[in-house]
């Protein structure tokens, strides 16, 4: 194999939004003239998406930094993989000839240290808006600031973030992109499935299940909007990071809590999003820490949906207010609400915000804009000699 190898390293097999991300920077860094290779930490349906489209991929524990090895054993574990990783990492660099790194998240440490350590080039690729604890910020920023040639990220928000502690000049904006096109055709009668009339609205969010993704502030939300609308029923779609299962427990006792019961109902994990998209009547983004650009307000706004976004990260730079839909507080779940109900009462409003965000989407945020713009930065990293066909 030519040596214009770039190896890709990614932290989970799932298809949210940081995974997706992964095909489409495979797809654009072939695109400029190199041979991704991908290591994925675990087994899962992005595996067979991504050998679908032709790409190596290699399985290896990664030793991924997440909140829950943040104490002295959970570390000693993290030691354990990245040590294993590091070896593992090093043969696939000698094999392939390897000549950048290409990290996507902050989560993953490894490719950093192999790269430095066997002098070659590494890029970042940051999803995250990481603000506490302080001393953890720091430290991941300096980690960063220090082995990155090259340091992509998904939103202004993200650069906001960052440039406290690593110089403005070695940030590079890029925002994602998606196929807007399975959105835009789908068309699904998510209201059968769910045994509920036709003329009730539906309102949904999909997010992996997680503290700041903010699934019980949705419910709280839902507590107040159901006070005063009888035809209105909600939807949640998304499962848990391993080790996270415990949040589902907390799920159902809020919806429980909230007096939902039969107003309220949670898919758990599916693939079909473009169809659970087109099936809703309004999406909503409820995290209640800055999302740095969640893909799921772009997949919204490409099905033609009016967004409710959590008025903080990436979502201020997707959605227009009272243009595409609202901005409103992650914190203040009864002023939240009183956004939703022209939405509710209007459906000529839902539909003129909907086809505007499609158009945004369509506009600002395609996958070929993507594609473009990443293999301009991989050309502009290294010097390469084009793939033959």
């Amino acid at each position: 194999m030519s040596n214009n190898t770039v190896l890709i390293l990614h932290s989970s097999s799932d298809l949210y939004g940081a995974s997706r991300c992964v095909i489409r920077s495979a797809v654009a860094i072939k695109s400029a003239g190199f041979n991704p290779v991908i290591v994925l930490s675990d087994d899962g349906p992005l595996v067979d998406e991504l050998r679908k489209e032709g790409f190596y991929v290699h399985i290896i524990r990664l030793g991924i930094m997440r909140r829950k090895y943040m104490n002295p054993s959970g570390l000693l574990n993290r030691l354990k993989y990245l040590r294993e990783a590091s070896k593992a990492l090093s043969k696939l660099i000698d094999h392939y000839g390897v000549e950048i790194i290409y990290s996507n998240t902050a989560g993953v440490w490894i490719g950093a240290w192999v790269a430095k350590r066997m002098q070659i080039k590494h890029v970042w690729h940051i999803h995250e808006i990481i603000l506490n604890p302080k001393w953890f910020k720091n430290f991941v920023e300096w980690y960063v600031k220090k082995t990155g040639d090259k340091i992509i990220c998904v939103s202004n928000a993200v650069i906001d973030n960052l440039k406290q502690n690593i110089p403005e000049e070695k940030l590079q904006l890029l925002h994602n992109g998606i196929d807007y096109k399975p959105f835009k055709e789908a068309d699904y009668d998510l209201k059968s499935e769910l045994g509920i009339d036709q003329s009730t609205v539906l309102i949904g969010m999909i997010a992996r299940v997680h503290f700041w993704k903010g699934q019980t502030y949705f419910l709280d939300v839902a507590k107040e909007l159901a006070r005063k609308y009888e035809n209105i029923h909600f939807v949640m779609v998304g499962d848990a990071f391993a080790g996270y299962e415990y949040l589902y427990d907390e799920i159902k006792s809020k919806i429980k809590e909230n007096g939902l019961e039969g107003k309220v109902t949670d898919l758990g994990y599916r693939t079909d999003i473009p169809q659970i998209m087109s099936g809703l009547d309004i999406f909503m983004l409820p995290s209640i820490l800055p999302d740095p650009l969640p893909t799921t307000v772009l997949e919204a706004m490409a099905a033609g949906k009016p967004v409710v976004a959590t008025n903080h990260g990436g979502a201020k730079e997707m959605v227009l207010e009272r243009e595409t839909g609202y901005l409103v507080p992650w914190d203040n779940a009864s002023k939240a609400a009183s956004a939703f109900e022209q939405l509710i009462e209007d459906e000529n409003l839902r539909i003129t915000f909907g086809n505007a965000g499609q158009q945004r989407v369509i506009k600002n945020f395609s996958i070929e804009a993507y594609i473009k713009n990443m293999g301009e930065i991989f050309q502009g990293i290294s010097p390469i000699t084009k793939v033959n066909a």
